[in-house]
Order: structure tokens, then C-alpha cells, then sequence
């Protein structure tokens, strides 16, 4: 009995100094390494005020197809350059809401119709928000600028927009 209580504290010493040995301090701190998300350029969409045939602005555009790029669109990205957007492309026309849940860049949001144009514009949309953004009317695509552009540029509900994809 003596003799197994002996060899007891013995394992029980040992898993001791094992379990200091791991408490460790690791001097080399853990790095979460992420990659910045870099703008692809898959076409190019022009903008045509209202009642004209002459381009009022260009953008180089990314687009958006499939579940998971449009769940994802421009969250965690840290920019856009001023010239570039991400254009989504649904199927059918809908009511649509977009929001800016883990989105860290403010985007100028447009809603736009089956026939090309801009129905609705959300500018510059606070990054990080979850609220809602609807379109409030049937919507086919909508394009992400970054925040302030459409202002800047003078882009206006009932402008219509064309693209070309690579």
C-alpha cells in the first residue's frame, strides 16, 4: 500500500512540474495574419445622367455573382479605389435590402432596375451598421461606390447605367 501510495505522489509530482512546463509564458505573441481583400476588375459601368446619351462618369467595376460573393460584397474590406465599385447581378427583380454589418468602409449605394436605372440611393452608408437599407421598389442590381462619390459626381436617382464585363 505504502509503495503504491509512493509511486501516486510520484505521478502526481510529475504531471505537476508537466503542467507548469506548458503554463509557460510564450514570449512570441499569436499573429492573426489576414490578407487584404484586392479590387478585381471585371468590367467597366458607365453613368448617364437622366434625360441624356452622353457618359457622366465611369467606374472600373468588380462584380457580384452567386450566394457568396453577394453575402459577402465589400465586408472586411479596408478600401475601394475612387475610380471602382462592386456591381451585384441578380436573376429575377426585387424588393432588395442591403446593410453594412462588417463592412468597414463607407459606400454610397445604388438600387437599380431592370431596365438600367437608378431607382434608389443610399449615400454614404455608415460603415459597420446593421441597419436595414431597402430598395423599397423591385430591383434587378445594385452597384457599391465608395461613400460621397455619388454626391461628388452628381449621380442622381433616374440616371441610368450601362456595363461592359471582361
Amino acid at each position: 500500500m505504502k509503495k503504491m501510495k509512493n509511486t501516486f505522489l510520484v505521478l502526481l509530482s510529475f504531471a505537476f512540474v508537466l503542467n507548469l512546463m506548458s503554463c509557460k509564458e510564450n514570449k512570441t505573441p499569436n499573429k492573426v495574419l489576414t490578407q487584404e481583400i484586392a479590387f478585381t476588375k471585371d468590367g467597366t459601368l458607365n453613368v448617364y445622367k437622366k434625360d441624356s446619351d452622353s457618359i457622366s462618369s465611369t467606374f472600373n467595376i468588380e462584380t457580384a455573382e452567386g450566394d457568396y460573393e453577394t453575402q459577402t460584397g465589400l465586408m472586411y474590406r479596408k478600401s475601394l479605389p475612387q475610380d471602382a465599385g462592386m456591381l451585384f447581378l441578380f436573376d429575377t427583380s426585387q424588393p432588395r435590402s442591403f446593410y453594412m454589418k462588417n463592412t468597414e468602409i463607407s459606400l454610397d449605394i445604388l438600387y437599380i432596375n431592370e431596365q438600367k436605372v437608378i431607382e434608389k440611393i443610399y449615400r454614404n452608408a455608415k460603415p459597420m451598421d446593421p441597419s436595414s437599407l431597402s430598395s423599397g421598389t423591385p430591383i434587378k442590381y445594385v452597384l457599391e461606390l465608395n461613400g460621397g462619390v455619388s454626391a461628388r459626381l452628381d449621380i442622381l436617382e433616374g440616371d441610368r447605367v450601362t456595363w461592359k464585363l471582361n
